[in-house]
């Protein structure tokens, strides 16, 4: 298993924090499980979180892989995708910002309909970025399109040797979560290569338990014949 899972709560100034993530390790877990270390953590010390979680999301993304690269040596040369979901509670709303990179991904439900707040990044749908940086994208008969024919995402932490060719920049979404908002799913790869954001959504709308509705979704993709992890975190929100 090369999936780390982050589910907590933190207070920042008079901000009420949920932070919860996935990162799903590849060529090892010593990259995902730094980013479990690490990652929030450089998020909320960016002087900018609460004024601008955006740009703090951004940069700390950045800052996170460069730090991955320097400790290639003891981390190795494996990667990690990642999705990030940040709730920022104050007493006149509530918010949610989503990042991620690479193939997990974070769907939400608003009145019972699936809502794709992450970004898929696969390898043909940025190779002309690749490409322009000197990689390639191969497409062998049988497999997944993969960056220098190794990597079948197009953006991840680390992957040292790769680098030149890879991204880490994160797609960024916001939303507001509102009496419509039914829960939050984040999922790796595992889940969604067997089921639709919409019968995820489906799967689990008459779940009360958060932790059930999660185990669930596991049980199913398993069920399914998913052959990668599976790591899945719902997020139930109170109507």
């Amino acid at each position: 298993m090369e999936d780390y899972l982050v589910a907590e709560y933190r207070q920042v100034g008079e901000h009420d924090l949920g932070l919860f993530a996935i990162f799903d390790g590849h060529l090892g877990h010593t990259v995902a499980d730094f980013l479990h270390s690490h990652l929030f953590d450089n998020i909320l010390n960016q002087p900018e979180f609460l004024s601008n979680p955006e740009a703090a999301i951004r940069n700390a993304y950045q800052l996170t892989d460069e730090k991955i690269l320097e400790s290639a040596a003891e981390l190795g040369r494996g990667g990690s995708t990642a999705v990030t979901a940040i709730l920022i509670s104050s007493e006149k709303s509530v918010k949610l910002v989503v990042a991620n990179v690479g193939d997990s991904r974070a769907v939400i439900s608003k009145s019972g309909a699936a809502k794709q707040l992450s970004v898929d990044h696969e390898p043909n749908k940025e190779r002309h970025s690749i490409e322009k940086k000197g990689g390639f994208v191969s497409n062998l008969p049988g497999d997944v399109p993969r960056v220098d024919g190794q990597l079948a995402v197009a953006r991840a932490f680390g992957d040292r040797s790769l680098k030149k060719h890879l991204s880490s920049e994160p797609d960024v979404e916001k939303e507001t979560i509102d009496e419509n908002t039914d829960f939050l799913i984040l999922a790796s790869d595992g889940l969604w290569k067997v089921m639709s954001n919409q019968e995820a959504v489906d799967e689990i709308k008459d779940f009360k338990d958060a932790q059930a509705a999660a185990k669930h979704l596991t049980e199913q993709a398993v069920n399914r014949k998913s052959k990668d992890d599976i790591s899945c975190i719902v997020v139930k929100f109170l109507s």
